[in-house]
């Protein structure tokens, strides 16, 4: 049987760390690893930064006068699983056998993964089931990870390390999974989405899929189902799902599960992939296993998200004159974060969006390029329709960046303020808001999410 090393810290020592950043720009060597002190008798809050490129907090301060509320979830006590209790809650499925015994017998295995923009800790499950499938017999060169990025841009080597941790990602053959080729077609769901699937991962005797449940504007949340369509599905299958079954669907939306229409089809698409055991992920602010459900892909999703609706659910703080959040742990795609300054922020107030993290926002998203395109729209078009935007309730915008180039300016409106310095943020706060203003902090709002009752 492997071993692997599971320890965080060894697991980084394998990827290049990037240093703490405060108002010092990341490049420079002389950066602190470490919170620096507070600095005068103002008032602070930290805040996890750099999700998977080094993991780091950084200190906000604030005038001494300012009246801030820091709003956690509910769970962000959670204790933290070790490896020998993600174990014992992986021997626990709902709805299959235990993994080994399924694996018994069977010659080649797939298991599938999100990708950097998803925050799954995958790095603390594969060990383990790669370790159970060799107990099982299976062959070190007959375990193939797939990287279930829908359509999303694929990883490099040293992303799927981060993403795995390095022992995996250099023991195991991995791929890609591609959304323009190599697909079969499985069949058609109820909704009439003709579902092409990835026909490496169709053609494995053991399909494993490991997930991360985190709140799904549209889906209700990710992980389950969602590991086979999008994940390992052609452009046309997602596109159905997202442009013809979502739009205008009042099933959908944040937590809603159960009666999801958009998801009910991606449950078919599961079901047609012949999926055979799963491992669901939910975890704290700090990307660290608080909970694993495993199983059946429908049946271990339903039992996390249960659990999920009374964990990451966050009270919203009304009205408030400056709202900060910080699109950690889902940078690449911060407007999901950003999603709490519309909820909180009142008239003619001011949010803070911090996008700390050197990919900031990835461009790269074949259906969402793809649907922008349509009608002969160019990227000047999309470009003037973006600037020409406005913000809630006559609301500024200021985004604390390190990383911000031209090409993510113009995805925010042209009276969007842009700051690389914190100290400069403050600056225009202090401009806008005289006197004592009141400051709601969301600090993980990429995983936050309202509080919403489940659909059934």
């Amino acid at each position: 049987m492997p071993t692997f090393d599971f320890g965080r810290r060894a697991f980084l020592k394998g990827c290049s760390a990037i240093p703490l950043i405060g108002t010092a720009m990341t490049a420079a060597p002389f950066q602190s690893q470490s919170v620096p002190a507070l600095r005068g008798s103002g008032k602070s809050v930290v805040i996890p930064t750099h999700e998977f490129a080094g993991d780091l907090d950084e200190r906000l301060e604030f005038p001494p006068n300012w009246d801030i509320h820091v709003m956690d979830m509910a769970g962000h006590n959670a204790p933290v699983l070790s490896p020998g209790e993600i174990a014992a809650q992986i021997a626990k499925p709902f709805g299959t056998g235990a993994l080994r015994e399924i694996a018994q017998g069977k010659k080649t295995v797939v298991v599938t993964f999100d990708d950097l923009t998803r925050t799954t800790p995958t790095y603390t499950v594969a060990p383990l089931i790669a370790a159970e499938l060799e107990a099982a017999g299976i062959k070190e060169e007959n375990i193939l990870f797939l990287g279930s990025f829908g359509t999303h841009r694929p990883m490099t080597a040293i992303e799927i390390q981060k993403k795995l941790g390095k022992d995996v990602a250099t023991r195991y053959a991995w791929m890609n999974h591609d959304a323009f080729d190599n697909l079969k077609d499985v069949g058609e769901t109820t909704f009439k989405n003709r579902v092409r699937l990835n026909q490496t991962f169709l053609a494995a005797d053991l399909k494993i899929c490991l997930s991360g449940i985190k709140v799904h504007q549209d889906a209700g949340y990710g992980g389950g189902a969602k590991a086979v369509l999008p994940g390992v599905a052609a452009l046309s299958t997602v596109e159905y799902n997202h442009q013809t079954i979502l739009p205008g669907n009042k099933t959908a939306g944040p937590v809603k599960i159960f009666k999801n229409q958009m998801r009910l089809d991606m449950i078919e698409a599961a079901r047609m992939a012949k999926v055979d055991f799963t491992v669901q992920i939910m975890y704290n602010q700090k990307l660290r296993p608080t909970h694993i459900f495993s199983g059946d892909i429908v049946e271990a999703h339903h039992a996390g998200v249960r659990v999920a609706a009374k964990t990451y659910c966050t009270p919203t703080f009304k009205d408030a004159d400056i709202v900060v959040a910080n699109a950690y742990p889902q940078n690449a795609q911060a407007f999901h974060g950003g999603r709490w300054i519309n909820y909180s922020v009142k008239e003619n107030g001011t949010g803070v969006l911090i996008v700390q993290h050197p990919l900031a926002l990835d461009p790269i998203h074949y259906l969402n390029n793809r649907m922008a395109g349509l009608k002969g729209a160019s990227y000047f078009d999309l470009t003037e329709r973006r600037l020409k935007g406005g913000h809630p309730r006559h609301s500024a915008l200021i985004v604390y960046s390190q990383y911000t180039d031209r090409t993510q300016k113009n995805t925010y409106p042209r009276d969007t303020y842009f700051c690389d310095q914190w100290a400069d943020v403050i600056k225009i706060l202090q401009d806008r808001h005289k006197g004592d203003p009141t400051v709601a902090v969301y600090p993980y709002a990429g995983m936050q999410h309202q509080e919403i009752e489940l659909d059934g």
